[in-house]
C-alpha cells in the first residue's frame, strides 16, 4: 500500500494535466469539425464526436490501468509486444482492409484497428529494453546494427502497405540513438540523405548522379590524394548514386495521389482543385481565423465542409479558423511544453531503459506534431499522420495514451 501511495504521490501530474487538456481540446475541435445542427446529443455514437468520447473514456481506462501495473511490467513484456506487432504488420498485408490506397487496417465489423500506430510504441519499448541491457555497449558495431534493425524492420513492413507517413515516424528514433552515443556523422548522413532525396524529386536522376560524381571528384582533387581518401570518395560516390537511384525508383512506386501531393508541394504542379485542394482550403481556413478566430462553431470553412478529412489529418485548421492565432499558439505551446517536460523527465531517469524510452516518446510526439501542422499550413507534403491526442480515431488515441503513460509510470516508479 505504501508503494502504491508513493507512485501516485510521485506521478508527474503536470504531464497528466497537459494530456487531459490536449484530449479535451481535440474533442471540442472534432465536434466543431463535424458539427450538425440536427444532432443535439454531444455523446451520440452515430457522430464522430460521440465515438471520440467513447475512445477518450477507453483511453483514460488504459492510462489508469497502466499506472496500476508494476513499473517493470512493460519492460519485461517488450520482446513479446514487439514480435506481436511485427506479426500483425505482416498479417495486415494479407488480410487487411485497404483504405485511402493503403492496406493498413484490420476491420472487425464497424471497428477498425491500425497496427502501425501501436508498432511505434512496441518499437520504442523494445529499443529501450535492448539498449538498457547491462552488457550492451552502444559503441560496438553489433549494437548499432541491431538497434537500427529493430527500427527498420517495422519500417519495411509499413512501407509495403504502403503507408509512408507512419513509416517516416520511426526515423525520429535515430535521434534517440544519437543521444545514447551514436556518432554525430550519422546525423550528417541523415541530413544529406534528406537533401539528396528532395533533389532526386526535382532533378533528373542521371543529371543528379553526374553532379554528385563531379562534387566527389573535386573533393578528392582538393584534398590530399591518398589511397584512403580515394577509397572514401569512391564509397561516398557509390552510396550516394545508389541512394538517389533507389529514391527515384521508390518515388515511381508510390500511389498516384501520393506523387501528385509531393509534386504540388515542390512546385512541379499547380492543382488547387485536385490534390492541392485539401492544403489550399486548410491554409484558407487557418488564415481566415485571424488573431482571435471566428468563434466556436462559427468557422465557415469548417461549417460548410470545405476541408476534407478535417476531423483527422487536418484537425489543426479547425483550431486556426475558430480559435485564431491565439488558439494555435496555445495548442502548440501545450505540445512544446509536453515534449520539453518529457525530455526533462527522461534526463532524470536512473536507468538506461527509462532514459531511452522517454526520449523515444518525446521524439515520436515531436515528429507527429511537426509534420501534421506542417501539412496543415502547406509547408510539408500530405502524408497522412494524425495530430497526437487531437485527431479523430481510437487506434491513434489509445496508442499515444499507452506510449505516454508507460513513461509516466516509469518516471513515478523511479522514486517509489
Amino acid at each position: 500500500m505504501r508503494n502504491e501511495k508513493s507512485i501516485w504521490k510521485n506521478t508527474d501530474w503536470t504531464t497528466v494535466f497537459i494530456y487531459v487538456a490536449l484530449v479535451l481540446m481535440g474533442w471540442i475541435s472534432i465536434y466543431a469539425a463535424v458539427y450538425d445542427e440536427t444532432f443535439h446529443n454531444i455523446f451520440s455514437p452515430s457522430q464522430r464526436y460521440g465515438k471520440q468520447a467513447i475512445f477518450i473514456i477507453v483511453g483514460l481506462v488504459i492510462a489508469m490501468v497502466t499506472m496500476l501495473l508494476d513499473g517493470r511490467f512493460f519492460q519485461n513484456l517488450a520482446p513479446l509486444l514487439y514480435i506481436l506487432f511485427i506479426v500483425l504488420l505482416v498479417g495486415v498485408l494479407v488480410v487487411g482492409t485497404k483504405i485511402s490506397g493503403a492496406r493498413s487496417w484490420y476491420q472487425f465489423g464497424s471497428f477498425s484497428f491500425q497496427p502501425s500506430e501501436f508498432a511505434k510504441f512496441a518499437t520504442c519499448l523494445m529499443l529501450a529494453r535492448y539498449l538498457g541491457e547491462p552488457e550492451i555497449n552502444i559503441k560496438r558495431f553489433k549494437t548499432k546494427f541491431l538497434s537500427l534493425a529493430l527500427i527498420f524492420l517495422p519500417v519495411g513492413l509499413i512501407l509495403l502497405q504502403p503507408d509512408m507517413g507512419s513509416a517516416l515516424v520511426f526515423f525520429s528514433l535515430i535521434l534517440v540513438l544519437y543521444r545514447e552515443g551514436f556518432p554525430a556523422w550519422t546525423l550528417v548522413v541523415g541530413l544529406v540523405a534528406v537533401v539528396l532525396f528532395v533533389l532526386s524529386l526535382v532533378i533528373n536522376v542521371y543529371i543528379l548522379m553526374g553532379i554528385i560524381a563531379a562534387a566527389v571528384l573535386m573533393l578528392i582533387y582538393f584534398s590530399k590524394t591518398t589511397t584512403k581518401n580515394i577509397f572514401t570518395g569512391l564509397v561516398i560516390l557509390v552510396a550516394s548514386c545508389g541512394f538517389v537511384y533507389t529514391a527515384d525508383y521508390a518515388f515511381d512506386k508510390l500511389e498516384k495521389h501520393q506523387k501528385d501531393r509531393i509534386n504540388v508541394l515542390l512546385g512541379k504542379e499547380v492543382d488547387l482543385r485536385g490534390v492541392g485542394y485539401n492544403v489550399n482550403q486548410s491554409k484558407i481556413a487557418i488564415g481566415s481565423g485571424g488573431f482571435f478566430g471566428k468563434g466556436f462553431l462559427k468557422g465557415t470553412q469548417t461549417k460548410f465542409n470545405f476541408v476534407p478529412e478535417q476531423s483527422t489529418d487536418f484537425i489543426f485548421c479547425t483550431v486556426g479558423e475558430e480559435w485564431g492565432l491565439v488558439g494555435c499558439t496555445v495548442v502548440l505551446g501545450l505540445f512544446l511544453w509536453l515534449i520539453a517536460r518529457l525530455i526533462m523527465m527522461a534526463e532524470r531517469q536512473r536507468t538506461v531503459f527509462g532514459r531511452v524510452y522517454g526520449y523515444g516518446v518525446a521524439c515520436i510526439l515531436f515528429f507527429h506534431v511537426f509534420v501534421n501542422v506542417g501539412m496543415a499550413i502547406g509547408v510539408l507534403p500530405v502524408i497522412g499522420i494524425p495530430l497526437p491526442f487531437f485527431s479523430y480515431g481510437g487506434s491513434s488515441l489509445w496508442a499515444f495514451t499507452l506510449l505516454l503513460f508507460v513513461f509516466v509510470k516509469q518516471d513515478a516508479s523511479r522514486v517509489a
